[in-house]
């Protein structure tokens, strides 16, 4: 059992690595080809609703993925063939039905998202968002095997295949530098994005049907009669689930709503998004995910003053680390967007954009990981019902303070806002509405008998707050002189050491003011073998 455990991981952790990496890549080669123009906008808005369905339909660990490991997991593999052929023809079908629909309504679904992008940027969106249509019918397949390949203990396929579609951007676009050279144009690649994404994911369709043929798991029968509840059941299981982990992709239609208004701010919020969410992924992983397995427990065994314990030391180390990221990522701003970015397409004007970008973003990353480690806390002591009921009322405050803060980029919900902050307010008004649904998660925990100190966690944010606003001030006099020397050499060297050295006085000061405690957290169970069983027992890749 120990060298099934061990094989699976590993085979998971290198595909997965293999997939950030290749992301990574990725994005370079956009950031270079297509820098804050036209192009890469138009590319952000004709991906969202196929996106959307790729995320939640054919994501990992998505609801569709998640029905079919549980319905199909126990079934013998003719019955768990039969089932899984039956539902893929026909959910196959109803998402062929609405990619059809979205073709033929392409530029009037681009003006609903996008109001104010102008007609250029409008007509291309519109274009790739036609390329990006069958997309809509192939997420419905690729959910589906996800949970019938995990289900059979195949993990290698789904972890590796977000690879796929990076690579073949990455192919794309060489390919297109050395066919045209010099030639920048953009109607050339007005369609790149879109092409590759297409063909990344009829690669990964092709790839998941072999597989799913090899461990024969697609078959057609005459007695398709049978079975009707296991189908039903994934059916069930579909539609709650997809609307619980759809709110938090609301929220990106309604920020791409008002971004309309600023040319490059799609680009740049996808720029600025990508360098936090890789650090913050780790950190979710590392922090929260050897966290939840203990809170079950504790829950099922009634030990309330120990969860309680366990939680707020898991809280304690959100804010030491989340705080840490938050300050090397406004101190050192200029030198992470040149280093990643700084290349081709992607000038001095779009470096000024992201940088600021990232300092927005990076103001929101302890409210982040902190509703994030509150509501897994809810579903692992299994009272869901408070961070599901937030998650609609974030929706309806997001709009508010989008509004608010940019104002709508139309006349009939309103102009521009007094206080408009541009880009950065979509940015400030994610950070405000996590701040809210924080305030109430942590409140709301004295109904089931777990007492949070807040004015104790209070003081602890503050004097962390304030040890890192001293590094970052020390550091920040440092090299606020030698900005000016750009190469990317010198960038990464002025990275490495200025990692160091802010790690190293952050934590010294912490130390200090006595909200430091690392040993315990080795407590907190980071042990390999214990992390194996959660990660295989939930299927959990990061995508």
């Amino acid at each position: 059992m120990n060298s099934y455990f061990k094989n699976n991981v590993v085979s998971i952790s290198f595909a997965t690595s293999l997939s950030k990496v290749a992301g990574f890549i990725r994005q370079i080669f956009i950031a270079a080809a297509f820098g804050i123009g036209i192009t890469y906008d138009a590319y952000n808005y004709a991906y969202i609703i196929p996106g959307f369905l790729l995320i939640i339909i054919g994501g990992i660990n998505g609801p569709l993925h998640n029905a079919v490991v549980a319905v199909i997991t126990p079934l013998k593999r003719r019955e768990g063939a039969l089932v899984l052929t039956k539902v893929s023809i026909k959910l196959t079908l109803l998402f062929f039905i609405l990619g059809v629909i979205v073709y033929f309504n392409s530029g009037l679904l681009i003006n609903l998202i996008a109001p104010n992008l102008s007609n250029e940027a409008k007509s291309i969106a519109s274009y790739q968002l036609r390329i990006l249509t069958p997309c809509i019918p192939l997420s419905a397949f690729i959910g589906l095997s996800f949970g019938a390949l995990n289900s059979r203990n195949k993990f290698f396929i789904s972890s590796i295949s977000p690879a796929i579609t990076s690579l073949t951007t990455i192919l794309f676009i060489s390919a297109s530098w050395i066919i045209n050279h010099q030639n920048t144009n953009y109607l050339f690649y007005s369609g790149l994005l879109a092409k590759a994404t297409l063909t990344g994911t009829c690669i990964q369709f092709a790839v998941q049907c072999w597989e799913i043929h090899k461990i024969g798991l697609f078959k057609f029968n005459s007695a398709w009669h049978l079975f009707k509840n296991e189908e039903k059941r994934i059916f069930k299981l579909i539609a709650p689930a997809s609307i619980s982990s759809g709110l938090g992709q609301i929220n990106v239609f309604i920020d791409m709503f008002f971004a309309s208004s600023f040319q490059g701010a799609a680009s740049g919020l996808a720029y600025g998004n990508f360098l936090i969410q890789a650090p913050l992924g780790v950190l979710s992983n590392a922090l929260i995910l050897p966290l939840l397995p203990k809170f079950s427990k504790l829950n099922r065994n009634q030990e309330n003053r120990n969860l309680e314990k366990s939680l707020i030391s898991g809280i304690e180390y959100c804010f030491l680390t989340t705080i840490f990221l938050t300050g090397f990522f406004i101190t050192f701003n200029n030198q992470i967007v040149q280093f990643v970015f700084q290349r081709g397409a992607f000038n001095s004007e779009a470096v000024f954009l992201v940088k600021n970008i990232l300092i927005a973003y990076a103001v929101g990353i302890p409210f982040y990981l902190y509703r994030d480690l509150l509501v897994r806390t809810y579903y692992a002591i299994e009272n869901p019902k408070l961070p599901f009921q937030l998650s609609f009322a974030g929706i309806i405050l997001n709009v508010f303070f989008d509004w608010f803060l940019v104002g709508a980029p139309t006349i009939n919900f309103g102009n521009l806002s007094p206080y408009n902050f541009g880009v950065i307010g979509i940015i400030l008004s994610s950070v405000i509405v996590n701040l809210i649904i924080c305030i109430f998660l942590t409140t709301n925990f004295n109904t089931y008998g777990i007492n949070i100190p807040k004015n104790i966690l209070l003081k602890k944010f503050v004097l962390i707050s304030l040890a890192c606003s001293i590094t970052s001030t020390i550091c920040y006099s440092v090299i606020k002189d030698i900005n000016g020397l750009s190469s990317n050499i010198w960038e990464l060297f002025i990275l490495v050491i200025g990692f160091l050295a802010f790690l190293i006085i952050y934590f010294s000061i912490t130390k200090l003011f006595g909200v430091n405690k690392l040993n315990p957290l080795i407590k907190i169970r980071l042990k390999f073998t214990n992390y194996q069983v959660f990660l295989l027992n939930h299927k959990f890749v990061m995508q």
